[in-house]
C-alpha cells in the first residue's frame, strides 16, 4: 500500500523557477507522486506581506502552474501563512484575508493550507482562536481542500524554546475546532525526524482525532548548517506500515530540485518494497533515473563528501576535483552540485530570520 505522495515545497532560501516544478513533478508522478503544495517561505505575499496583493506576473505563474497541474491530474494547493493573524483577528485582518483568498480563488488554486508555523503563539486558547479562523475562511470560500499547520507541529521541545510553551492540550483542541474534513500537517517527534513510526502516528491520529499529514523534513537543506549538505541518500525511518495511519506523506524538498527526486524516488521504492526495501539499493536505482548510470556511480562515489562531510570541510584539492569531475555531465542535476560548490545555495540566518 503506498499512501498519496506530494511535494511540500516549505523551505528557507532562494526561490526555484516554475519550470523546476514542472521538471519535478513530470519525473516523479509516474511514481505516485500526485500532489503539490507551493509555500516556500521566500514568497513574501504568502507570508510576511501577506497583506499586500501578488504582482501581475506572479499571479500569472501561479495561474499557469495551477493549469499544468489540473491538465496532469496533479492536486496543487498553496499555502499562506497570514503572518500572526490569530493573535488579532480584527475586521482589518479579515478584510485583508478576505481579498487574499479571493485573489487564490482567482488564480485556479483549489486547495489551500493555511500554515501556523513559525510563529510567535502567545494568544490564549490558541487552538480554538485557529479553528475559528479555519471555520470563517471555509464558510467563505469554496476550496475542494482545506488543510492546516499547527503552531505546535511536532513533538519537538524546540518549538516551545523558540515559540514559547505550547497550551495544554494544544493538538486535541485543535482537532476538536476544525471540521473533521480538514487535514492537519505533522512532522512527527521531531522538526527533522529520523524515524517516524506506526506508534508515534496512532498517539498522534487519537490526538487530532484524524489521520495526520505528514509533512516530511527530509531531503529538505535549508538554514545556515543544512545548506552545506546535500541530502541524497534514500529515506530510511519510514516504514511501509505508515501507510495506513497517514491521510498523506508530502515531503519538503531540498534547495536543489533535481537533486530532490533521487531520494523522493527512494520514499515511493521504500512503501512499495515494504520489509524488502534496502535504502541503499534504492538510492543507486533512483540516482540512475536520474541522472544516468555514469553520474550515479560518480554520486555513489562521492555521497560521504556531498552528504557528511559538507561545503565547509571540502579542502581545496577535492573541490577542485568535485568542480571537474561535475562539469564533465551535461546534467541539471550536475549543474546544481555546481552551484552548490560555489556556495550559491547557502541560507543564512537572516534569510531565515526575515523571510
Amino acid at each position: 500500500m503506498v499512501p498519496d505522495l506530494g511535494i511540500m515545497e516549505g523551505f528557507y532560501g532562494p526561490m526555484w523557477q516554475w519550470a523546476d516544478r514542472r521538471e519535478l513533478m513530470a519525473l516523479l508522478q509516474p511514481h505516485g507522486y500526485n500532489f503539490y503544495w507551493y509555500a516556500p517561505k521566500a514568497d513574501r505575499y504568502l507570508r510576511r506581506a501577506w497583506q499586500e496583493p501578488h504582482p501581475p506576473e506572479a499571479a500569472e505563474a501561479i495561474d499557469g502552474f495551477a493549469r499544468w497541474c489540473d491538465n496532469k491530474g496533479i492536486a496543487f494547493g498553496v499555502g499562506l501563512s497570514p503572518w500572526e493573524v490569530f493573535n488579532q483577528f480584527d475586521g482589518v485582518a479579515r478584510r485583508a484575508l478576505s481579498d487574499k483568498l479571493s485573489f487564490l480563488e482567482s488564480v485556479g488554486v483549489s486547495r489551500l493550507a493555511i500554515l501556523f508555523d513559525d510563529m510567535k503563539a502567545d494568544t490564549p486558547d490558541l487552538a480554538l482562536r485557529q479553528g475559528e479562523i479555519i471555520d470563517w475562511i471555509s464558510q467563505r470560500t469554496g476550496f475542494r481542500q482545506l488543510a492546516v499547520c499547527p503552531s505546535y507541529y511536532s513533538d519537538d521541545s524546540v518549538l516551545d524554546r523558540v515559540f514559547g510553551q505550547r497550551p495544554s492540550g494544544y493538538l486535541e483542541d485543535l482537532g476538536r475546532a476544525l471540521d473533521p474534513d480538514v487535514d492537519i500537517f505533522w512532522t512527527g517527534e521531531e522538526v527533522c525526524s529520523r524515524e517516524i513510526s506506526p506508534g508515534h502516528l496512532r498517539r498522534v491520529a487519537g490526538q487530532l482525532g484524524r489521520k495526520p499529514t505528514l509533512w516530511d523534513n527530509y531531503p529538505v537543506n535549508d538554514g545556515d548548517r543544512m545548506s552545506r549538505h546535500l541530502h541524497l541518500r534514500g529515506f530510511t525511518g519510514r516504514p511501509a506500515a505508515n501507510a495506513g495511519l497517514v491521510s498523506g506523506h508530502a515531503i519538503n524538498p531540498a534547495l536543489q530540485p533535481q537533486l530532490t527526486a533521487i531520494p523522493a524516488l527512494t520514499l515511493a521504492l521504500s512503501y512499495q518494497r515494504g520489509e524488502d526495501y534496502c535504502y541503499g539499493e534504492a538510492f543507486r536505482e533512483a540516482a540512475r533515473t536520474v541522472v544516468g548510470e555514469a553520474m550515479a556511480q560518480q554520486l555513489l562515489a562521492d555521497l560521504l563528501v556531498l552528504q557528511d562531510t559538507g561545503l565547509h570541510r571540502i579542502g581545496p584539492e577535492r573541490l577542485t576535483f568535485l568542480n571537474e569531475a561535475y562539469r564533465s555531465y551535461d546534467q541539471p542535476a550536475a549543474r546544481e552540485i555546481l552551484r552548490w560548490l560555489a556556495g550559491e545555495y547557502q541560507v543564512t540566518d537572516e534569510m531565515v530570520q526575515t523571510q
